[in-house]
């Protein structure tokens, strides 16, 4: 059995989408796909006291013009500071602050890149390590693809020698599992429902904000808030 996860890159993701990665043999960034607007590629959710805030990260979107994530760019240099501000001011009081402070502070401030998809893996990458996380991070760039959704997503499964592949329960609506049985792949759907709620630092409690919030709030007990990373 091996295990296939596929999906877009986001910036600084829920918790979900690190159980996502952790439960995955090999996770595969979907980046060659078009990038979306008001979206979560190039922005995520932190707590304030007044609420939740959304941090975005400026890019250049040329309007009609097939864009893909991975040649998506940046269109502020200083948008890394202020995220920084805007996460130090409405966490410096959390319980863990201080315990990852200088790691957060140093990981934004050298996020120069000129691209999108570099700065959400270089993200990724970070909290992975933060969270253990070591499962193994590719790129569907790295592939070739095919044309139709589903054939794709069965396409790089294959390449990968994935028996398992694993999505978001949303992709029901679209995904042609026929394509997959074809191919000897077994298709599944995560459930992210029943996720225990920790000591978040605003009420009311809120699942769906970025995994900064349970790292500042929770520390090293982080992964004891996790469904599948918790177990592994």
């Amino acid at each position: 059995m091996k295990k296939i996860v596929i999906t877009q890159s986001n910036y600084i993701p829920w918790k979900g989408y690190f159980d996502a990665i952790a439960l995955a043999d090999e996770f595969v960034i979907y980046d060659d796909m078009q990038f979306t607007r008001r979206d979560w590629r190039n922005r995520n959710i932190i707590r304030t006291v007044k609420g939740n805030k959304w941090l975005t990260i400026p890019v250049e979107v040329k309007g009609k013009y097939f864009q893909k994530i991975n040649e998506t760019k940046i269109s502020d240099k200083n948008w890394n500071i202020d995220h920084w501000n805007s996460i130090k001011n409405n966490y410096s009081k959390s319980k863990n602050f201080n315990d990852y402070k200088d790691f957060f502070e140093d990981l934004y401030l050298n996020s120069t890149s000129l691209y999108l998809t570099e700065i959400n893996f270089k993200f990724i990458s970070a909290i992975c390590k933060i969270l253990n996380i070591k499962s193994n991070i590719r790129f569907s760039s790295e592939f070739e693809l095919k044309e139709e959704r589903s054939e794709r997503l069965a396409n790089l499964c294959l390449n990968l020698d994935g028996t398992d592949y694993y999505s978001g329960p949303a992709a029901k609506a679209y995904m042609n599992e026929k394509v997959f049985d074809k191919a000897g792949i077994k298709v599944h759907y995560f459930d992210y429902s029943g996720y225990p709620e920790y000591n978040q630092l605003h009420n009311p409690f809120e699942h769906y904000v970025s995994v900064l919030d349970l790292i500042f709030c929770e520390g090293k007990n982080a992964i004891n808030f996790f469904k599948i990373a918790g177990n592994e």
